[in-house]
């Protein structure tokens, strides 16, 4: 369960839907601002009550259907059967509205095999009406539920249970969604677990920067590598209503893997090099308005990288579109980076500022938390090394150890030692010169992009190329997570030992974890300037004898063979012999 939720209530858009024989909405009403509760009434019946404030509406949910295709993006819709009425749930927080079906869905099928109460039952009964919150998931709920799927296909909520009830006349489904992932079973259900709770849970410091989110204040939260920063992050997004929560990151790629944009895109003032008037007008173009009008809570990732004078220049804009004097226009900042990793990046000779060092920082930031607690290591002394390292606090006895890793054999099953690289140039040419030495003839694997016609803002976005060439033999890295539990996870070092026979000749990848994996086209999805939604369909794999040091902050690397060059010229705090 999520700290400090239980499942049962939501703060939302809602609008509720009474359809007719045709499935068409006759009448429509619209809460901007509701409460939606679960609970029980006098017969422990599950109810689902919307509140606007004022008068509150309750629905018995006897028979009932579940449109979950957009949780993601805090949607859903809950379609009463009997009653021919639907309630669609909007701009909610999407860790919350996962949790509230979830919890919804186990204490349904838990109450299957109840008899249903006749009206005279319930007339003798003569119970006063009441209502109470629904109690909390447990394990017990989750066990009960198990039990029963594990025995028989309940009744309510099933696959075929759902498509018997949509072809009753006068009630025609408009739209096919997929129902959520927790109600449908299948025919053969599984004598395993088939549901749980969620079992990775915050740290008491990742707990309180998420409660300071919450509270509303500007939060900037760092930590070293592996201390969850990126865990927190999503958790923060969930927590937050979509409509006005913007996610970003100083680059594409680190925009990618939140599911968010640049902040130079969502901002829309080009790289912030022009006078200030010329950035707020560019600012108050239609479309990019909107985004700095509707905007809540600004998130900003890789913070590292962002310049201290084009922070300045955000703040400034912010606050002349929105027309506040509030800093940074009133907009909640949540901001996370690590300052003791990659600079900006600096153009000829002038040394780029960090972003604490901008005139509006110590305006903007109401706290500044870090989180010490390394989650992905456990060995102690390799933590305390990597620290020492990360300040700059290089001693004989830390640089004794880093030599000794000299001599470790990092070959292994043909997996290379990548090399990090200053410079995208020598990237592309260390990776061309490499695939060319592998005899045969490269397999070529073309991008299929939502819109061609705007690839180069895709290329700007995507972790992958639109043109990717393969031969076997060649080093390669996963670009996105495909199995965590069989560490097939971004970042993971492989190497192309076959092709697949037939005309799209997918590529067979023995990685470092060990697992050898016929690796498919995955999709990628993410936000241009204008709110467009744009998509790649590509193998989530990139050529790996070398890659930019800037695009690993993004990843998780095996081995990386670091040369003296990128030591001296992008760690400045590490000594550089």
């Amino acid at each position: 369960m999520f700290e400090g939720d239980d499942g049962a209530q939501l703060q939302c858009c809602v609008t509720v839907e009474q359809l007719n024989a045709a499935g068409q909405a006759t009448r429509r009403q619209v809460i901007r601002k509701a409460s939606v509760i679960l609970g029980r009434n006098e017969f422990q019946e599950i109810i689902l009550r919307v509140h606007d404030g004022k008068v509150p509406q309750n629905y018995n949910l006897k028979e009932f259907r579940l449109f979950t295709k957009f949780v993601r993006d805090g949607k859903c819709t809950v379609k009463l059967l009997p009653e021919n009425v639907q309630v669609l749930v909007s701009n909610c927080p999407p860790d919350k509205l996962s949790l509230f079906l979830k919890t919804l869905s186990v204490k349904h099928q838990a109450r299957q095999g109840t008899k249903p109460l006749s009206a005279r039952d319930r007339l003798k009964a003569g119970l006063p009406r009441s209502f109470e919150a629904i109690s909390p998931l447990q394990h017990k709920d989750i066990q009960k539920v198990n039990e029963l799927r594990s025995k028989a296909a309940p009744s309510g909520l099933t696959d075929q249970t759902n498509k018997t009830k949509a072809a009753k006349p006068g009630q025609q489904v408009k739209r096919s969604r997929a129902d959520c992932n927790f109600s449908p079973v299948k025919q053969n259900p599984s004598k395993k677990p088939i549901l749980s709770l969620p079992s990775r849970k915050l740290n008491k410091e990742q707990a309180a920067v998420l409660s300071a989110v919450l509270s509303g204040k500007n939060v900037f939260f760092t930590g070293s590598a592996g201390t969850g920063k990126s865990f927190l992050l999503k958790r923060i997004m969930g927590s937050l209503p979509p409509k006005s929560t913007f996610a970003t990151a100083s680059t594409g790629v680190a925009a990618c893997h939140i599911g968010g944009t640049t902040l130079h895109n969502f901002a829309g003032i080009g790289s912030g090099s022009a006078p200030l008037e010329q950035c707020i007008a560019l600012a108050q173009r239609p479309g990019v308005l909107q985004h700095w009008t509707s905007c809540r809570h600004l998130i900003i990732d890789e913070i590292s990288m962002v310049e201290a004078q084009f922070f300045d220049k955000l703040e400034s804009v912010a606050r002349s579109v929105r027309r506040s004097t509030q800093p940074f226009g009133g907009i909640q900042l949540i901001v996370c980076g690590d300052f003791l990793q990659l600079p900006p990046v600096s153009k000829g000779k002038e040394k780029a500022s960090f972003c604490f060092q901008a005139r509006s920082w110590r305006k903007v930031m109401q706290l500044n938390m870090e989180l010490i607690e390394v989650r992905r290591q456990t060995d102690q002394s390799f933590i305390s090394l990597l620290q020492a390292v990360r300040v700059g606090r290089v001693t004989e006895e830390v640089t004794a150890t880093l030599m000794k890793s000299a001599y470790h054999q990092i070959e292994r099953d043909g997996i290379l030692a990548t090399r990090l690289c200053t410079h995208k140039d020598d990237v592309e040419l260390t990776n061309e010169n490499k695939l060319q030495q592998l005899t045969g003839a490269p397999r070529e694997f073309e991008a299929l992009d939502s819109d061609p016609s705007l690839v180069k803002t895709i290329d700007s976005h995507s972790p992958v190329s639109r043109l990717i060439q393969l031969k076997v033999g060649a080093q390669v890295m996963l670009t996105k997570n495909l199995d965590v539990a069989r560490g097939l996870v971004n970042g993971a070092r492989g190497v192309v030992v076959s092709f697949e026979p037939g005309t799209h000749g997918l590529p067979r990848v023995r990685f470092m974890c060990g697992v050898t994996e016929v690796v498919k086209l995955e999709r990628w999805v993410f936000k241009s300037s204008g709110g467009i939604h744009l998509s790649r369909q590509q193998l989530p794999l990139k050529l790996a004898w070398a890659i930019s040091i800037h695009k690993s902050q993004v990843s998780c690397h095996y081995h990386l063979l670091n040369t003296g060059k990128v030591i001296k010229e992008e760690s400045p705090s590490i000594p550089s012999e």
